[in-house]
Parts: C-alpha cells; sequence; structure tokens
C-alpha cells in the first residue's frame, strides 16, 4: 500500500522493477566494453599495418638484391701452367638522373678514376640529357684502385663485382687461347669454343646499405655461385714459347708479312705448339687490328705446292704401276704438256721415287701424274684429310678445298699433282703427314689434353708398306743430296718435305710473292712430333722452304724433343746428352 494515497500497490511491478534497472546496466557494460575492445584491436592493427609499411619502406631503401658473379674457368697447359685466369675487379656507375656532387667531390671523384672531373661531368650531363637511369663511370678497376674511390663514400656512387681475364703467356698462346670481351665472354679462340664450359653460375645474396648506398653486412646468400669449369690444354708452353721465338725471329729476319708453326704428338694427335705471327696481346688490345687474332694456323688456306709431292708418290705406289726403285727420265729437265712448259731448276737427269722427292723435281712429278687418273690422285689426298676440316673444334677453323669430282682439263691434273689447284691449312698438312710418320695412319688433331685411356683410335690411310717407303724417301730429302739439309737435327734422323709456292695475284702466279714452308717428323726411326712451318712472303725471291723455314724446322723440333726427353736416334754427343738430361728433368718437372 502506497503511504501516501493509501492504494495498495500491485507486487508484481514491485519485484520487476529492481531487475529491470540491473539488466541495463550490465548490457551498458558489455557495450562500453566491446567498443574498447574494437577500439584496441583497430589500433592494434593500424600499429602492425604501420609497422610493417614502415619496415618495407625502409627495407626498399636499404635492402638489395645483389648479383654474385661467378669466375671463369682457369685454361691451362698440359703441365698445368696459367695461361687464362680471371682476377677480381670493381666497376663503378651511378644513376645520371639522382647524381649530385658538390665541386669537391667532382674533383676527388674524377682524380680517384683517373678522369678529368670536367669530363666526368659533361658525361653524366650529356646521359642525364638522354634520359639515362644507368651509366659506367669505370669499369673493371683493380681492387686497390677502387679501394681510393670507395674510400670517399660518395653518395650516388655505386660499385658492382666482378672479374677481369687475364693471360700470364701474353701473346706466345694468344692465338690459340683466345680471349674474352669486357662482359667476360669468350670472342676468340678457345675461350669462344669452350665459352659455356667455362663460364661460371652467377648466385645472388641480399645485403643492407647504409643511406649512403654503401654495404653494411650481408644479410642472406639466396644462391651461391658456381665457378666455371677448368680447361687443359694439349700445348707444352715450353715448347709453345720455343715455336713463337724462331717463327718471330725468322719473320723479323726475311721481312716476311705472316707465318704459323704447328707441332704434333704423333700418336695422340694432341698439338704440343701452334704460334703464329703476327701475333698479339690479350692483355692490351690497344691498337690491334682484327687480322692480328685470328689463329691463321686454322683458318688461312695456301696452296701446299710442292709439300703434297710425297702424296702424289704414296698414290703412284698405290696403283701398283710404280715401284720405289723405278726410273724416271727427267731429261731435259722441262717438259711441255697440255699447252704448258714445266721446269726443274736443272736436269736432273734420270731419277727413282725417292729421287724425285729429293730434288723435289716438278718434271719427275708430271712424268707420274701423267699415268695417273684424277680419281686416283684426288682420293688419297681426300683420305689425307685434306678438303675436310680436321675436327679440332676451333672456331672459323677452314676445311680447305680439293677440285671437284673428275674430269679435268690434263694441265690441272698434273698440277694438282705437285701442289697448286687446292688449298689446305698448316693444321691440316701436319696431320696428312702423321700418316707418313706412323706408317700409314692418320692422328686426329687435338688443342685439349687427350689422357692416355681415350687417345682415339689412328685412323689407316696407307698400307704400312707404302707409307714406310715414302718415310724413308723424306729421309733423303734431309740428307746431302735434298733440298732440306738445313731440317737436320744434330743426334736425331729427320724426315720432311720443302716447298715454295708463287702465289695467286689477280688470277696469275706471282713469281715476286711465294710462301716458303717445310712440314716433316723426328726421330725417323720412332716419330714423336710432326711440324709444319709456313713462312708467308719473305722478301728474298730465292728464299725458299730449304732456306727459310726449315731452320725453324730444325730449331723448334730439336728443342722440342730435348724438352720432351726423346732419345737420339743417331747417337749423342757430350752437348746433345747435357741437353736431353736437362729436357729429362724439365719433362718430369
Amino acid at each position: 500500500m502506497n503511504a501516501a494515497s493509501g492504494k495498495r500497490v500491485p507486487r508484481r511491478a514491485a519485484v520487476l522493477a529492481p531487475a529491470h534497472g540491473w539488466r541495463i546496466v550490465v548490457l551498458a557494460g558489455l557495450l562500453v566494453l566491446g567498443a574498447l575492445a574494437i577500439g584496441a584491436r583497430l589500433g592494434f592493427l593500424q600499429q602492425t599495418q604501420q609497422r610493417a609499411f614502415l619496415k618495407d619502406e625502409g627495407d626498399a631503401r636499404t635492402v638489395r638484391a645483389v648479383t654474385i658473379q661467378a669466375s671463369r674457368g682457369v685454361i691451362r697447359d698440359r703441365r698445368g701452367e696459367l695461361l687464362a685466369v680471371s682476377a677480381p675487379v670493381v666497376s663503378f656507375y651511378v644513376n645520371p638522373q639522382t647524381l649530385d656532387l658538390d665541386p669537391e667531390a667532382w674533383a676527388a671523384l674524377g682524380q680517384g678514376l683517373g678522369v678529368g672531373a670536367a669530363a666526368l661531368r659533361t658525361r653524366i650531363a650529356e646521359a642525364r640529357d638522354r634520359g639515362l637511369g644507368f651509366l659506367y663511370l669505370k669499369r673493371r678497376v683493380a681492387p686497390a684502385e677502387a679501394q681510393a674511390v670507395r674510400a670517399l663514400e660518395l653518395r650516388g656512387i655505386e660499385t658492382e663485382e666482378s672479374y677481369r681475364r687475364y693471360y700470364p703467356a701474353g701473346e706466345v698462346s694468344a692465338h690459340v687461347v683466345g680471349l674474352t670481351n669486357i662482359d667476360d665472354q669468350g670472342i676468340e679462340g678457345l675461350e669462344l669454343a669452350f665459352d659455356e664450359w667455362l663460364t661460371g653460375q652467377p648466385g645472388q645474396k641480399r645485403v643492407l646499405r647504409d643511406r649512403r648506398g654503401h654495404v653494411i653486412r650481408d644479410l642472406e646468400y639466396v644462391a651461391m655461385a658456381e665457378p666455371g669449369q677448368d680447361l687443359e690444354l694439349a700445348l707444352d708452353l715450353r715448347v709453345q714459347y720455343l715455336a713463337h721465338r724462331e717463327l718471330k725471329a725468322a719473320i723479323t729476319q726475311y721481312g716476311a708479312r705472316s707465318g704459323s708453326v704447328v707441332v704434333l704428338d704423333n700418336q695422340t694427335g694432341e698439338i704440343l705448339a701452334m704460334a703464329n705471327q703476327p701475333a698479339y696481346n690479350p692483355n692490351d688490345l690497344r691498337g690491334t687490328g682484327y687480322a692480328r687474332l685470328r689463329n691463321r694456323a686454322v683458318t688461312d688456306l695456301f696452296e701446299p705446292g710442292s709439300t703434297v709431292k710425297p702424296l702424289t708418290i704414296a698414290a703412284a705406289l698405290e696403283t701398283g704401276r710404280f715401284q720405289a726403285d723405278q726410273k724416271i727420265d727427267t731429261r731435259p729437265g722441262w717438259v711441255h704438256l697440255a699447252g704448258k712448259t714445266i721446269k726443274d731448276p736443272r736436269d736432273y737427269g734420270v731419277l727413282d721415287l725417292g729421287g724425285i722427292l729429293a730434288k723435289s723435281s716438278q718434271v719427275g712429278i708430271t712424268r707420274l701424274a701423267e699415268d695417273m687418273s684424277e680419281e686416283e690422285l684426288r682420293g688419297v689426298f681426300a683420305r689425307f684429310g685434306l678438303g675436310a676440316p680436321t675436327g679440332v673444334s676451333f672456331p672459323g677453323e677452314a676445311a680447305g678445298r680439293l677440285p671437284g669430282p673428275p674430269p679435268w682439263p690434263t694441265i690441272n691434273r698434273l698440277t694438282f699433282a705437285f701442289g697448286y689447284g687446292l688449298s689446305v691449312t698448316t693444321l691440316q698438312l701436319a696431320q696428312a703427314y702423321t700418316v707418313f710418320a706412323n706408317g700409314g695412319a692418320m692422328a686426329t688433331p687435338s688443342l685439349l689434353r687427350v689422357p692416355e685411356e681415350q687417345v682415339p683410335p689412328l685412323r689407316p690411310v696407307l698400307s704400312p708398306a707404302i707409307a714406310q717407303a715414302v718415310a724413308g724417301m723424306l729421309e733423303g730429302v734431309v740428307r746431302s743430296e735434298g733440298t732440306a739439309v738445313r731440317a737436320a737435327i744434330p743426334g736425331y734422323r729427320v724426315a720432311g718435305k720443302t716447298g715454295t709456292a708463287r702465289k695467286l695475284v689477280d688470277g696469275s702466279y706471282n713469281d715476286a710473292r711465294h710462301l716458303a714452308y717445310f712440314v716433316g717428323f723426328a726421330p725417323a726411326s720412332h716419330p714423336r712430333v710432326t711440324a709444319v712451318v709456313l713462312i708467308n712472303e719473305p722478301e728474298e725471291a730465292d728464299a725458299g722452304g730449304g732456306l727459310v723455314a726449315a731452320p725453324v724446322f730444325s730449331r723448334v723440333v730439336g728443342g722440342a724433343l730435348r724438352l720432351l726427353g726423346v732419345a737420339p736416334d743417331l747417337g749423342t754427343s757430350p752437348q746433345l746428352a747435357n741437353d736431353l738430361a736437362a729436357g729429362v728433368k724439365g719433362a718430369a718437372g
């Protein structure tokens, strides 16, 4: 009951009123707590996102992915001597659009790079005007020189670490080894032929840089760089030096335009030396014309002249219509056939086949060729590897050329027999003579060292009897009755052939321009090496193969046999015994 009004209050209303208020309070509290939780969560999320954003922004300015350049594989000779090796270098680059240096900084940078400050600013201004965002200031700087520039700590000057190729033997092995370009890619020689083998696999790492762009520390390696694979050549640098020296001296002495020397191991086909003149320094190409870069021993073709007369003799013996001791009448020292007159220097009279080679008689070879068909001649020459690549896998190797299928004009068959109307390389000629050195089987040339268990089998070309017969005739060429007495090597039996070929100029053969060469092998009893010496256009008109090329052969091959420790087969003088002992000691080292 209400005391004031005297009215009774219903019991239900009196009970519900307090309960309803409590619920409202609880509900309001929950709403407040929920709002606070949501606010806290939103604040947390906002803070987290901001932190991630700030971190990403910071990383974008300080963390970089850097390429780790891989070093190129090393090239060595057969005894482990370095022929090509990579050394670390540094390149400096900038963004021309953002670079801003004060005058003192420009001067210091120019001095550090060895470039005038004014010229440097001009280059960068020109790059900026062209809209370039990247410009190398200087590439492949030696680490010591680079450190001086890095010490300046100039903002915007970036660095790139890479490698530069160096060639310890310089021009001595340049034509074989070749060279790389500024990006360390092979562009000549074996550097080009085996570029994929020698090239390494770049890696990558993440680094932390300071505000000046300098690397503070490495964060992680994403992928490790893998260096290229090494290459072991067949070259013996000692023999290569010898060939280079003697060839260069001969070119200078006779005022010749160029020349080549190739030295082959008869059994394995390994190329122990391959030298050319003129040469070039792969460590400094300033002023070097393209003509100096090519490896003439495998790229240049020439008519072989008298050096292929032994092949004609072999073809004649193979027909069965001629014997080694058969007499051929060369009188009166000339013959007129097919409208042409073919002459010898003098009347040699009646000669056997060995005498024809020893005197290098054009008339005698012509008499043999008269009785042979084009197929008989060309077939033998082709079996000797002429007109086809040697398989040495050197960039730009020339295949040579043989005349097309018969019939040929008669004069073409006759001149072909003594070395005109076909073209060969110096290396092809060396390969061909391994047939006579190996008793009728030809070696496959290789610029890479061939493990003993992987030496390819020799290719049969001639019957052993014919090959040995011609080899015996080739010994006569070097004896007193022959044209190549200057090719003799004290203590060793030598077999070989001279050649002097006039050059084709403007469609006719020029008497004032010729090639002089000698090709042979030693020691003749058990031939170890075959070598070719080619001298292109000696100044003296009478400077033939016997006078110019034969002495180079003697000095190169004689020295090579001593270095390789090959025993003499003609007796030993005290001096020769000492030289041989020194060679054996060097070979063992």
